[in-house]
């Protein structure tokens, strides 16, 4: 190991170990690229003016919610923090009254 020469990248050896070089160009991220950056979504409680999400506002609630009783998520929906916030809370407490199913 001491005495061993050192490998030159253009040795033989090392080609092996190395990936060619791409002849197309310089590479680039995987994955598809982005020809638009997505409209973002308003959150449609603010725009009802709606001040506070209660249980008892049933269509409201189910509309934010799966066939399958899960909580939609704010990247789904739009929703702003603070409604999302009191979505969650309503949608637990109709799952506790048995309104709402836990599950599908």
């Amino acid at each position: 190991m001491i005495n061993e020469p050192k490998k030159e990248f253009n040795s033989p050896d090392s080609s092996a170990q190395r990936p060619a070089a791409r002849e197309d160009g310089p590479r680039r991220p995987f994955g598809p690229r982005k020809h638009f950056a997505p409209r973002r979504k308003s959150c449609r409680l603010c725009a009802e003016k709606i001040p506070h999400v209660d249980y008892k506002q049933l269509q409201i609630v189910k509309s934010f919610c799966t066939d399958g009783g899960k909580i939609l998520s704010r990247r789904i929906t739009g929703a702003c923090c603070k409604h999302q916030r009191q979505l969650a809370k309503a949608v637990k407490v109709n799952r506790n009254l048995a309104i709402l199913p836990y599950s599908g």
